[in-house]
């Protein structure tokens, strides 16, 4: 039957902003209800209520009121507040843990100086000793860890190894249980053709690289100087400045000097003039003193998150000067021309000097929780899972993650991951308000710590609610809120023999353009799960230009698509829950975030298991026949050496992955249990 409808018109009406929208949706819905058969009428207001609803969801939890949902913050706990008072109030089960829907845990948010931080330079007979005072003489840096030292001395050049440079500072030199001295930077830095990627820097002169590159050399503490050329360029710039300033004084004084008879009020705007410009001098010289060897800020380095890290500093070069003098008869800008002639390494023990003192760092933990709440099955099937979910946080203020890392801005997340957790309230609602139990239980998690990564749905699969083997199906949404030219992507269809057809037949009543995505890993939280052989389908309406900035907000949201894309996951959950069987998992080759997979390093085949906190790389799963995989390297397994290197976290094993390339054959250690199992490992071309 067509249904004719006659045009609207409302008179004296603003049709933007929210007003309009509910102005506009009430006004369809009216006419739906004038002309149409009463069951469309009922459809169209059952989807006016939904978009009001996931729209007011939307809206509270990208407000500013809520921090942009970042870890540490009274926002995120306020968001997971709501999202618990929602689950209770649509009947759902939710007194899960110790009577309430919060799996809690603690996760690293931040670090800061420790109250005990003190070093000094011992020489051999202990009464050459350069004590170098916290804050002034030393900094420890938030990449570091902790630790009391009393460690032998090296000098390690600019720290690094670099396959395709043919440059090794480590070459010959054991610092096996040493303080290594690394200068920052690298080799010929005003040098457009050095092999260290010209005058700008390369990807080995990051600080977490060169501490990876120098704990895989069996380093147990790092002391970072700044390098000479890095030091000139700044008081020559700084210089400039103080310069400028300087003449500008010099010429209004010229100035003045050519007035025969100075008025009163010209010599005193002379005066004022001359404070203003004397102040700048003064301002300009005190930056330009600062410019000498400063110490570098706490942060600046980065945080590894791992209290596990060994210690790491940065130094004054006055200090480091005097024990290569006494020990070497060398300075480091000596040696710094030496290395750049080169290039070539000349990195050296300092026999007779040792590093003695404390160094703490204090690592920051906040309380987080993942969100869970529960809807009971009832028949044969009621023990098998289904897993429903979003993550809730978000990145604050920015920083860390943050398109603008340099700014301080609520990073409100409206569509990252509002629209996910406003979806899955939604979802939660349809299926709760069905008149009969499904035959499986879903299970419905708003997930914490997604954007640190994968940090939350990783906990949970690690201490499940229920049994991970009987969990059937995963289905995930993230950044559901952004729908343009109806085109949706569902990643990891192909990840249980039965997900494609159930798609087509279901995007029959929706008519997206749907866009298929391979493999049950990529960057959101179905990917914990698959790692855990769980058939997965990823929901995302794609990106756009204010991902992970402050302009990700809720005016810019879809709603109408929004509720389309909850209405098709909850079919989806429906279909699986009452299919007669559970879905046939299929392994996948793809790894989106598995180890080794970029143009840099060669292909290893590896997930990182987020959630564990021992010292090593661990995994979380390994992707079918790849090198990993085929090496007898599993799940679970952690690895603590990779080749020669030590391996004491995610970036040391980056770190050590890139001075191999495509073919080599590795022996990989891991622990696996008690025991250390060794492995080869043959190195695949990047993909």
């Amino acid at each position: 039957m067509r249904t004719c409808l006659r045009p609207i018109v409302v008179s004296g009406s603003s049709w933007s902003g929210d007003r309009g929208v509910r102005a506009l949706a009430l006004a369809v819905a009216l006419a739906i209800a004038a002309y149409a058969p009463h069951g469309l009428a009922a459809a169209a207001d059952e989807a006016a209520s939904r978009e009001t609803r996931l729209a007011d969801t939307a809206r509270f939890l990208s407000a500013d009121e809520l921090e942009g949902r970042g870890i540490g913050t009274a926002g995120i706990d306020k968001a997971a507040d709501y999202i618990a008072e929602r689950f209770s109030a649509l009947g759902l089960k939710t007194a899960l843990f110790d009577g309430r829907p919060f799996q809690e845990f603690n996760m690293t948010i931040g670090a800061e100086p420790g109250e005990k931080n003190h070093l000094a330079l011992v020489g051999a007979d202990g009464e050459q000793k350069i004590d170098l005072e916290f804050g002034r003489g030393f900094t420890p840096l938030s990449l570091g860890g902790s630790g009391q030292l009393d460690l032998p001395l090296a000098f390690g050049g600019y720290g690094i190894t670099g396959k395709d440079e043919k440059y090794d500072d480590y070459a010959g030199l054991n610092v096996e249980g040493k303080a290594v001295i690394v200068m920052r930077h690298e080799p010929q830095q005003d040098n457009p053709h050095s092999a260290f990627n010209g005058t700008r820097d390369s990807a080995l002169a990051p600080f977490w690289r060169k501490v990876s590159n120098a704990y895989e050399h069996g380093a147990a503490a790092v002391i970072f100087v700044t390098d000479e050329f890095d030091l000139r360029k700044r008081v020559t710039r700084r210089n400039g400045q103080l310069q400028d300033a300087v003449h500008e004084l010099t010429k209004a004084q010229a100035e003045f000097e050519k007035l025969d008879h100075p008025t009163l009020a010209q010599i005193d705007a002379h005066r004022r003039k001359v404070d203003e410009l004397a102040e700048a001098v003064t301002a300009q010289g005190k930056k330009l003193a600062e410019e000498f060897d400063p110490l570098v800020k706490f942060q600046v380095s980065g945080s590894s998150g791992e209290s596990s890290r060994i210690p790491v500093v940065h130094c004054r070069r006055d200090a480091i000067d005097q024990a290569l003098k006494a020990s070497l008869h060398t300075d480091l800008a000596t040696l710094e021309r030496e290395i750049d002639t080169g290039p070539a390494p000349h990195s050296h023990e300092i026999p007779g000097w040792r590093l003695r003192g404390e160094v703490t760092v204090d690592r920051r933990e906040a309380k987080v929780k993942n969100v869970v709440a529960v809807l009971d099955g009832e028949g044969p099937h009621a023990e098998e899972t289904i897993v429903i979910g979003a993550h809730y946080d978000h990145l604050g203020w920015g920083g860390n993650g943050s398109f603008l890392p340099a700014g301080k801005e609520i990073h409100n997340g409206a569509d990252d991951n509002g629209s996910g957790t406003a979806a899955l309230i939604e979802v939660a609602r349809i299926l709760a308000a069905r008149d009969k139990k499904l035959p499986r239980r879903v299970v419905l998690i708003a997930f914490t710590g997604e954007e640190r990564g994968l940090v939350g749905s990783a906990r949970y699969c690690r201490e499940p609610l229920v049994p991970i083997d009987q969990t059937v199906a995963m289905l995930n949404m993230d950044m559901v809120g952004r729908l343009k030219d109806e085109k949706l992507i569902v990643q990891g269809v192909d990840t249980a023999a039965e997900f494609a057809p159930l798609i087509d037949r279901l995007n029959e009543r929706f008519g997206f353009d749907i866009s298929r995505k391979s493999g049950g890993f990529g960057p959101s939280d179905h990917s914990s799960f698959y790692a855990k052989k769980v058939p997965v389908m990823h929901f995302f309406t794609g990106l756009h230009s204010d991902y992970h900035r402050p302009s990700d907000d809720f005016e810019k949201i879809n709603v109408p698509g929004m509720r389309r894309v909850a209405e098709m996951v909850a079919d989806v959950a429906v279909a699986l829950a009452e299919a007669d069987r559970r879905p046939t998992y299929v392994e996948s080759s793809t790894a989106e975030r598995a180890g080794g997979g970029d143009s840099d390093r060669p292909y290893f085949g590896s997930i990182p298991d987020f959630a564990q906190d021992q010292p090593g790389y661990a995994l979380s799963g390994v992707t079918k026949e790849g090198p990993a995989d085929k090496a007898g390297i599993k799940a679970g397994d952690i690895i603590v050496k990779f080749g020669d290197s030590k391996i004491g976290s995610l970036e040391d094993f980056d770190s050590a992955l890139r001075k191999f390339k495509a073919g080599d054959k590795v022996p990989v250690t891991v622990k696996r249990g008690k025991e250390d199992v060794i492995l080869e490992v043959t190195l695949a071309p990047p993909k």
